[in-house]
């Protein structure tokens, strides 16, 4: 395999970044994430790094050098995230347990397999144009797709969404692809401080013109000038593919042909100590958040 990869996080206007990013990879897989930890509940930036983590310790386990089941992986590294976050929660007797969104893509013989939980997005280009992104899981996303009519009077709040990691019910994603990747592909995972602030046609013009390595600190410091001194944390990760006989090496860019067998590279520290986790199935979850919402009802019981 052989890629660009270029990353920025910035913290914006907000009094600390709970966005978090990375990536990893073996001689025959590659692992792409980014989370944005979520305001209005507590420790935003653990849940998002609880959630790389994880995730990144689920790909080290697994990816040998290549993953057996892509669409299967993608699928147990969004569960194992959230289960991590509500444990972390119980272990710390939280009533209400930190939470984030996800986007992840995994990039194995030459295809792409994603999915996301959320408002974090996923952009894929090719040449010359958008060719996909995800939708949001928000109100406002979800009365887009329905007919006029059937529309609500009053635009919804953006910003609220009806799943993420770490919520009391199961997370909401479905896994796409895998999507046979080409020449000149690029792939960007943003946080919503980068798309919120830009128009789309601006996001898709600088991904498209500019080096990878160049329009990724463009469009962060344009969507941080645009959203002024309130801005959001704005967090962007774009690759860009290269096939083999089209390969010419550019800053930035990867190539695992020379990664031995079992050779684990990351950018996410990707030890988890807690090995019991994994022992704790579905049931125990469900268990722990119906004690954790009681908790919560007796709580508000004595305030009143």
């Amino acid at each position: 395999m052989k890629f660009s990869v270029f990353q920025v996080s910035r913290k914006g206007g907000r009094e600390k970044n709970e966005d978090r990013m990375g990536y990893c990879y073996t001689s025959g897989s590659a692992l792409f994430m980014l989370a944005d930890g979520m305001g209005g509940h507590p420790e935003g930036e653990v849940a998002a790094q609880l959630a790389i983590q994880s995730i990144a310790a689920l790909f080290q386990k697994e990816a040998k050098p290549e993953l057996a089941d892509v669409q299967g992986f993608v699928n147990n590294a969004v569960r194992s995230a959230h289960r991590h976050i509500l444990r972390y929660a119980m272990d710390h007797a939280m009533l209400d347990a930190p939470r984030t969104t996800i986007v992840l893509a995994v990039v194995q013989n030459g295809a792409m397999v994603w999915t996301h939980c959320g408002d974090s997005r996923l952009y894929l280009l090719r040449r010359g144009e958008l060719l996909t992104r995800t939708r949001d899981h928000s109100l406002l996303e979800q009365d887009l797709l329905k007919p006029v009519a059937g529309r609500p009077d009053a635009p919804q709040n953006r910003n609220v969404l009806f799943t993420c990691l770490g919520s009391p019910t199961k997370p909401v994603f479905a896994v796409t692809g895998p999507v046979s990747l080409q020449q000149g592909d690029r792939v960007m995972l943003c946080s919503d401080g980068l798309w919120s602030s830009l128009p789309e046609h601006t996001i898709v013009s600088d991904l498209l013109l500019k080096p990878v390595d160049v329009a990724v600190p463009d469009l962060v410091e344009k969507a941080l000038r645009q959203a002024g001194t309130h801005s959001d944390n704005v967090t962007c990760l774009v690759l860009e593919w290269e096939t083999p006989d089209t390969f010419e090496s550019t800053r930035g860019t990867i190539t695992t042909d020379s990664i031995l067998d079992g050779v684990f590279a990351s950018t996410v520290e990707a030890v988890w100590p807690d090995s019991a986790l994994d022992d704790l199935d579905d049931e125990a979850i469900e268990r722990s958040i119906a004690e954790i919402n009681e908790a919560i009802r007796r709580s508000a019981q004595k305030k009143a």
